[in-house]
């Protein structure tokens, strides 16, 4: 039988426990607050948990052309779901080859793996490859197969998939069951942790990827949230610099800047912090079972 803690351990626990969550959720409380408040009386006042000189005025700025918002919350939410899908697909069926011991090639193409998360080719002839070669330039494509095979999580899924008791798969063997049919009906449903924290990385890549579009795309109705979102802050800096320079008759301070970036925060993160929950009671499993063993 369980023994209960003494009180006094146990009131201690809460506490440490009642400040690790005050840790984590006052800083996203902090970012909506700074969003719903005036650049001004930021200016005077500084940051707090609680909106100073209320309003929505940043999120109007940000929402002004709400088409262009929503087609890049369709552009973002079409790339992670496909990226996340086919990159669980094609991450996991590698690490299901180099899992199994049998398999002839198994250090070969693990070190094979194991060399571009040390080198990489470099952005020129990514570029160029990407560019010249493959013709993904202003497709909705580029956004995806750049980031669709990841060696760290090929090597983490791997790691769990050896852990998986052989029998389980050698009496499948015997009864004529396929690879695919192991893979799909006994290592897949054992895998629901490790994949689940795969799915959540890929998720988190694909959803916060900037980078991609600012390099590849130059199609307005193909950019990302992220970088819609970067391309709008840009502008009003650019704004700032011009009013500053020639002294038009508008105030710096009546410009939105830092509620207005952490508006973006909001309308970037929300969607994320809506998906977590689904993951969280595989993601810490997944993180340490999978990592147990090299």
């Amino acid at each position: 039988m369980n023994k209960k803690l003494p009180i006094g351990q146990r009131i201690v626990i809460y506490v440490i426990l009642t400040l690790i969550c005050l840790i984590c959720i006052v800083p996203i409380i902090t970012v909506v607050s700074i969003s719903l408040s005036t650049d001004l009386v930021i200016f005077k006042e500084g940051y707090g948990i609680l909106p100073k000189g209320f309003t929505f005025g940043a999120y109007e700025y940000a929402l002004k052309d709400l088409e262009a918002i929503l087609r890049s919350y369709g552009v973002s939410i079409f790339v992670t779901v496909v990226g996340c899908v086919a990159g669980l697909i094609l991450n996991s069926m590698m690490a299901y080859v180099l899992s199994r011991k049998d398999y002839r090639f198994q250090k070969q193409l693990t070190i094979f793996l194991l060399i571009p998360m040390v080198l990489s080719g470099g952005m020129v002839p990514t570029y160029i490859w990407i560019t010249k070669y493959l013709h993904l330039k202003n497709t909705i494509w580029v956004l995806i197969l750049p980031m669709l095979i990841v060696p760290w999580f090929i090597i983490l899924l791997r790691t769990f998939f050896s852990q998986i008791p052989s029998s389980l798969m050698e009496a499948a063997t015997v009864d004529g069951a396929s690879e695919m049919t192991i893979f799909v009906k006994i290592v897949l449903p054992l895998a629901k942790p490790a994949l689940a924290t795969v799915g959540m990385f890929i998720t988190l890549n694909y959803w916060n990827d900037w980078f991609l579009p600012l390099m590849y795309i130059d199609n307005n109705e193909l950019y990302n949230l992220q970088y819609r979102l970067y391309m709008m802050m840009r502008d009003v800096q650019e704004m700032i610099k011009n009013v500053s320079v020639s002294g038009m008759g508008i105030s710096v301070a009546d410009l939105p800047t830092e509620s207005m970036r952490m508006a973006m925060c909001v309308i970037a993160a929300g969607p994320m912090l809506v998906v977590f929950p689904f993951f969280q009671k595989y993601f810490v499993k997944g993180l340490t079972v999978g990592g147990v063993k090299g």
